[in-house]
């Protein structure tokens, strides 16, 4: 029986999945997206809920937690405060899990892991200009 059995292995070494899981969590909360393998998002989902949530509480111990996995402090300082202020009102649930369908290459089933409550990133699109009738004869007779 599985009973309370901890988090998935990966088939990775304790210190190459930990790596692995840290430098995910650091991608995800500097782009506020990335995208990864299924497992490996709901593992990362995990990590990264903890240390929005220490972000949130603020204080030097949880700075100093939060340290431990999050070894960037120009992103700890995103952490602890533009996240503190966008989820504060939010009692958990700071990540979405949207399934990509399959890799090409081996199949692996794909998921895009996200921060909730992200600012969309909106572009205009400007249609390229076409030059009017009366202008592209104009040309042409140059």
């Amino acid at each position: 029986m599985r009973h309370k059995v901890g988090q998935r292995k990966l088939h990775r070494t304790t210190s190459h999945r930990l790596a692995m899981l840290h430098n995910m969590v650091t991608s995800l909360l500097e782009h506020e997206a990335i995208r990864t393998t299924l497992p490996k998002a709901k593992e990362a989902r995990a990590l990264a809920e903890r240390i929005i949530t220490l972000g949130k509480r603020g204080g030097l111990s949880n700075v100093r937690l939060a340290e431990r996995t999050v070894r960037n402090r120009v992103i700890l300082k995103k952490v602890f405060g533009e996240y503190k202020e966008r989820y504060a009102n939010r009692p958990g649930g700071y990540t979405r899990i949207v399934r990509l369908g399959f890799r090409r290459g081996d199949g692996a089933e794909m998921a895009l892991l996200e921060l909730v409550d992200r600012p969309a990133k909106t572009t205009p699109v400007e249609a390229p200009e076409t030059p009017a009738q009366g202008e592209a004869s104009e040309n042409k007779a140059e």
